[in-house]
């Protein structure tokens, strides 16, 4: 077996570097393979970004860099918001029996109207006033 070509880190290039090998390319003098390997570059990096540059420029169907980079951060937008909706539920199943109920003091009501600073008052599994004073709640 022949041995295995150890891999190159991933290397990034700024868009004036691209649009230089991309002008290149167009010139025609020159292969994209040629431009390739006269740069120490992949084939199919240079080839992406002759077709990327074809698609920014009308000249190819797809998505242009711009409408690339928003897709992009509308994905981690959503994924952002996917992961608090998950730690918003391991919060709310974390809380269960814990005065989540209708005329009870817990996620935001006050029962009866009443003025109470506490969160918890009234709620005897939180040891509320009502549980302090050894008073029984209803259900």
């Amino acid at each position: 077996m022949g041995k295995k070509k150890p891999r190159r880190a991933r290397r990034s290039f700024t868009p004036e570097f691209k649009a230089e090998i991309v002008g290149l390319c167009r010139r025609g003098d020159r292969s994209i393979g040629q431009v390739a390997k006269d740069f120490e570059l992949t084939e199919t990096a240079v080839r992406d970004w002759v077709k990327q540059a074809e698609v920014d420029a009308g000249e190819r169907n797809g998505l242009t860099s711009s409408e690339r980079e928003e897709l992009a951060a509308l994905r981690r937008e959503n994924r952002r918001l996917r992961e608090d909706i998950d730690a918003l539920k391991r919060a709310t199943l974390g809380s269960t029996g814990r005065c989540n109920v209708p005329g009870r003091r817990g996620a935001g009501g006050v029962a009866g109207g009443e003025d109470r600073t506490s969160g918890d008052v009234g709620c005897p599994e939180a040891g509320g006033l009502a549980a302090m004073e050894g008073g029984a709640v209803a259900q």
